[in-house]
């Protein structure tokens, strides 16, 4: 017969593998076992205890030690995947931003030749720096997201409420349209192509055009 089962406890002969599962269920037999034999005069073996809980532990250490690794494994995981993503879609974010840095030159460009019309001593200049805006304000809309056929039907879709100077706009396109049914016949005198220049800039610089 087994010397470890006939004593009722195993012969240390070697070093304990705490790891053996077999050998943790047997030390929770045993301790079953004694606390059963408790009740007819018997008592727990303490002895019984200590190792117990010693492989126990070790066991959950290691499960531990494992779960903590799945974590950092995912966490290593999802901070490549991020960066990749970043990657992927920062040439789009910059292929944009280039695009709007580009548009602004040209408006500002074309705002400059505005300037240089108005400031001009010709009444020809300014009716052309006069269409010339309106040009620009009808693009500014198109591009804010109102629609229409002409300057008036978009500034007719404006909310007031997101459009402080809108007042100033339909001043200046009024102005440009008696300029383009009326031609030379309009009088345009220099007060008035100045303040209709002025409204035209209020708008613009209220919506970030120059």
């Amino acid at each position: 017969m087994d010397p470890t089962i006939a004593s009722g406890s195993p012969a240390v002969t070697g070093p304990v593998h705490f790891l053996n599962i077999e050998y943790i269920f047997y030390l929770i037999y045993q301790l079953i076992a004694g606390s059963h034999g408790a009740g007819g005069g018997g008592g727990i073996s303490f002895a019984w205890i200590v190792p117990l809980i010693t492989a126990l532990w070790i066991v959950i250490t290691i499960f531990a030690y494992l779960v903590a690794l799945g974590f950092l494994a995912l966490f290593i995981y999802s901070t490549l995947r991020l960066h990749q993503v970043e990657d992927e879609v920062a040439p789009r974010f910059a292929t944009i931003g280039d695009m709007h840095h580009a548009t602004e030159e040209v408006e500002h460009h074309r705002w400059a030749h505005v300037r240089t019309l108005i400031e001009s001593a010709q009444e020809n200049d300014w009716r052309q720096a006069i269409i010339e805006s309106d040009i620009i304000l009808d693009d500014m809309l198109t591009r804010l997201g109102y629609a229409g056929d002409s300057v008036g039907d978009k500034l007719r879709g404006v909310d007031p409420g997101r459009f402080q100077t809108l007042q100033e706009a339909w001043e200046a396109h009024k102005v440009r349209n008696d300029i383009a049914h009326q031609g030379s016949a309009y009088p345009l005198t220099d007060h008035l192509a100045y303040r209709t220049i002025l409204h035209y800039e209020n708008v613009f610089r209220e919506h970030g055009e120059i």
